[in-house]
């Protein structure tokens, strides 16, 4: 029997709005792309909701190293924690349902983990959001906050993937008795993997009225809690702890570049923050634009500066070849600097040991000032670069 619901309207009106299915699993598929927060996650995690990044749809798995794609996943998403998420949709009118979909998804995952390099994650994303018109670097930047770190959030996504830190996620809008057993099952076994399932109920009503109610299944309190001991995660930290870690890590001459660099980001007037990964903090400064935020570099404990041109090209002023071509003139002008040609499509890094030397510091820091002038000078509906694959990763 079908349920209902009663919609209270604001002039004291009562609209009854009956269970309907959906016309097709094309358009439940479509409804998670758009509206990511039908997959529950103020359920799977009360204390602090999950948050959905699309990565893409109909993600393609391999089954083996630089292999063709054997199958099609229906959604990858990550989420703030760089948790690959994989997503299977199935109507309840669909018999697969009840046993074909946990095999199927099962050799999703276990492929995922071993055959995805994390580039083509990245790249698939990218693609997402040039056809969704938004700027890749923007999308992500909206979704980390301010204390966004886009390069250790993609390397964050690349160790769950090593460690087999994925979710996998059934949605239908009923999850029969037969699934929601096995997926309590599995996700009481699994280990960092984490199985659940999501029912995604439709009502409608009149005048066109569709309400849609997400419901967590399978998610029992034992294994949430191994969960959640289980789940590395990046934290906020201060710039004390910040500096005190640079010291005891790289010593006081480096601890000195970056508090110098501090120094800078604040008399730039720019925005900044501290995050602890697994391995190291960084610091991150911010500039903010019409067109969004801007990360020109990150400095980490582990003794580097990045200057960020893997998201810097993606926007006005550094899309354009010429300049990032004055700029890597401008930074091979630091003594003891040297970036060749083809790091300015990723992540040219400077050692803080470089920068102890105080002409090598003084023009740097005037090197990233021009940068950052230059972000705030460009036109804020400036198109972004055409997005590349060519990876560049921090040293």
């Amino acid at each position: 029997m079908s349920a209902n619901i009663f919609l209270l309207q604001d002039g004291g009106g009562l609209v009854r709005m009956r269970e309907s299915p959906y016309d097709s699993e094309a358009l439940l598929q479509e409804l998670l792309a758009k509206y990511p927060d039908l997959l529950a996650g103020d359920q799977i995690d009360a204390t602090e909701p999950r948050r959905w990044l699309l990565v893409s749809r109909e993600m393609g798995v391999p089954a083996e190293a630089d292999g063709g794609d054997r199958w099609s996943l229906d959604h990858l998403f990550l989420d703030q924690d760089a948790i690959p998420t994989l997503v299977e949709v199935k109507r309840s009118s669909d018999t697969r349902i009840r046993r074909e979909v946990v095999g199927q998804m099962i050799d999703y995952a276990a492929n995922a983990v071993v055959y995805w390099p994390v580039e083509t994650i990245r790249a698939r994303f990218e693609q997402t959001c040039a056809a969704r018109k938004e700027y890749a670097a923007a999308t992500l930047a909206a979704f980390l906050g301010v204390d966004a770190d886009a390069d250790g959030f993609w390397q964050r996504t690349k160790t769950n993937l090593q460690a087999g830190r994925v979710r996998l996620v059934f949605v239908a809008d009923v999850i029969p008795p037969e699934l929601r057993r096995a997926v309590e099952f599995l996700n009481g076994q699994m280990d960092p993997a984490e199985v659940l399932a999501v029912e995604v109920k439709q009502f409608t009503g009149e005048r066109g009225l569709t309400t849609l109610v997400p419901r967590l299944v399978g998610q029992t309190a034992v294994a949430q809690q191994k969960k959640v001991i289980g789940a590395p995660k990046q934290q906020k930290t201060d710039e004390a702890s910040y500096l005190t870690e640079m010291l005891q890590q790289r010593g006081a001459e480096e601890c000195q570049v970056a508090r110098r660099l501090i120094e800078w980001a604040r008399e730039q007037k720019l925005d900044h923050a501290f995050t602890r990964a697994q391995q190291s903090s960084s610091f991150t400064p911010t500039v903010r634009v019409a067109g969004g935020p801007r990360y020109p570099i990150s400095a980490s404990t582990a003794g580097s500066l990045w200057v960020q041109m893997r998201w810097l090209r993606e926007s006005a002023p550094f899309g354009d070849e010429a300049k990032r071509e004055a700029l890597r003139a401008k930074l091979n002008a630091i003594p003891g600097v040297s970036v060749a040609t083809e790091r300015m499509t990723g992540y040219p890094t400077i050692p803080l040991k470089t920068l102890t030397n105080d002409d090598a510091l003084r023009s740097c820091l005037a090197v990233l000032a021009w940068v950052v002038q230059e972000l705030r000078a460009a036109p804020a509906d400036s198109a972004p670069a055409t997005a590349s694959t060519t990876e560049g990763n921090p040293a």
